[in-house]
């Protein structure tokens, strides 16, 4: 996948208020774990914008999130938990957008499907 154009304010967020003072792939995946846990407003309506194979979502699904995953199941990606069948499954974030969503939430899933589509990753 071609990386994004590069958005310089998206790029000061990150380093400034979600990966600063990270020192290793650990740091960085819990910085974005607490960002994305403490700017998101749950519960939220998201949709299913694309397929994964480790997911049971289809394109298009509708889902209802409600938090973010245990801690460690983030420590490579980032993962929310979604009511499924009656019980909660975690899903990747990279695979969901949240158009109704306020606009916070908005933002941090943006950063995030940014921060994977420039290719970034804890390191």
């Amino acid at each position: 996948m071609a990386k994004a154009k590069q958005d310089e304010e998206r790029e000061e967020r990150i380093t400034m208020e979600i990966v600063v003072d990270a020192y290793g792939p650990e740091e960085q995946a819990m910085g974005w774990y607490y960002y994305l846990q403490d700017t998101m407003q749950f519960p939220f309506s998201a949709v299913c914008i694309n397929k994964r194979r480790i997911s049971p979502l289809k394109v298009g699904t509708p889902v209802e999130v409600v938090r973010m995953a245990p801690e460690d199941e983030c420590e490579q990606e980032m993962f929310v938990e979604i009511d499924w069948e009656g019980d909660a499954l975690a899903v990747p974030l990279i695979q969901l957008e949240a158009p109704e969503a306020d606009g916070a939430t908005q933002q941090a899933i943006a950063d995030w499907h940014y921060w994977v589509n420039q290719g970034y990753e804890f390191a």
